[in-house]
């Protein structure tokens, strides 16, 4: 809106033409963002759901019980104005960030329900709003994708973009919401890669030159993206002042299914969809290792493999039970389960330690996926 306004207030003050620069209006955005959220939060949780714990998990399953959850809700519309102030929003634009509210919604009224949803139930859910983002982003995006190591750009057709780019936003919400399970794990991750994938949006993808050099396709509305994710992130660093152990507000997952997803729009706007794996590579493998454990475990019982649990089994049975099927019941997902259960780390080491390997990751990897063609 400011961007807009902008043609209005030069005439009476000259520097308002500042508010077309999409500098100024990435780092009004963030900075609203950010107040809003550490201003409203505490004010507001106590109208939210209060968490059950999961008792499954036993000691440290409770320690979340009774604590305001569903914040996610609570964040998303505090950085709304934000967003549409700071954004010149086009029509495919709204549509995205619509069904990015409807993915939040979903994940609110589970949070809220006394009975949570079933898996089938959520996951249904999650195609519709995924398929919907997916559509926009193509009406204003477009389908090119570059690759990898590669000098090669395909326009890809619409029906196969589309549901294409539904299953890595349905993979990216999914795999950030089981990574929400250690007070500031999820919303650290995040910001990190949403404050990285927005520099590359804004400098590289957006910024001619630079896209030139390093032969990636230029397109001019990736600077708008940078604001959406900054901002963004700003308000996740809002809550991330209240999120720190020991929490006093939940993200739930009203607020890692909208992160999961706007980072997966965030990826495809780049026309790299396999930069997730450098983007947010300590997300994909905490949680969204365990929805593949789930799947191959699958499909080898399909294969007539024996794949319950070691431990639940005779001696007999679970001593001829497969050296993968036993390693794989061996780790447990999400991550950072396994890191508190069977390493013996606290809560305080899983966020640093996991935050050091995406500091040092990302980079790599970020390299190899871009200077490398």
């Amino acid at each position: 809106m400011l961007y807009w306004l902008s043609y209005a207030l030069e005439s009476y003050w000259g520097p308002f033409r500042l508010l077309r620069s999409h500098a100024m209006l990435l780092a009004l955005g963030t900075l609203m963002a950010a107040f809003c959220v550490w201003t409203l939060l505490p004010k507001l949780w106590h109208l939210l759901p209060h968490d059950h714990g999961k008792a499954i998990l036993g000691k440290d399953g409770m320690t979340s019980a009774g604590k305001p959850t569903g914040g996610g809700f609570l964040v998303t519309f505090a950085v709304l104005p934000a967003i549409l102030l700071a954004l010149p929003l086009s029509i495919p634009d709204l549509g995205v960030l619509l069904f990015l509210y409807g993915a939040m919604t979903v994940g609110f009224l589970d949070d809220a329900a006394e009975v949570p949803w079933g898996q089938l139930k959520k996951g249904l859910l999650d195609v519709v709003v995924s398929l919907g983002a997916a559509f926009f982003l193509w009406a204003g995006h477009g389908s090119e994708i570059w690759f990898p190591f590669v000098k090669f750009v395909w326009v890809v057709p619409w029906y196969l973009y589309v549901p294409a780019a539904a299953f890595l936003l349905w993979f990216t919400m999914n795999a950030t919401n089981c990574s929400d399970g250690v007070d500031g794990l999820a919303g650290s991750l995040t910001l990190i890669t949403l404050i990285v994938m927005a520099m590359f949006l804004y400098l590289v993808v957006g910024y001619a030159p630079v896209a030139k050099y390093l032969n990636v396709p230029f397109h001019a509305t990736a600077a708008r993206w940078a604001i959406l994710l900054m901002t963004v992130g700003g308000g996740v660093a809002g809550y991330l002042w209240w999120n720190a152990e020991p929490s006093k507000v939940l993200m739930g997952d009203a607020g890692s299914r909208f992160l999961g997803m706007i980072v997966g729009c965030g990826v495809l706007v780049t026309g790299n969809p396999f930069l997730v794996f450098a983007l947010a590579p300590v997300v994909l493998v905490n949680g969204g290792a365990g929805l593949g454990k789930l799947v191959l475990l699958r499909l080898l019982r399909k294969c007539g493999l024996e794949v319950r649990p070691p431990s639940t089994l005779p001696p007999e049975l679970a001593e001829r039970e497969s050296g993968l099927v036993k390693f794989l019941h061996g780790v447990r997902f999400p991550l950072h389960d396994h890191c508190k259960r069977q390493l013996k780390w606290s809560n305080a080491q899983v966020l640093m330690r996991f935050v050091l390997l995406q500091a040092f990751l990302m980079p790599l990897l970020f390299v190899l996926f871009v200077k490398i063609r």
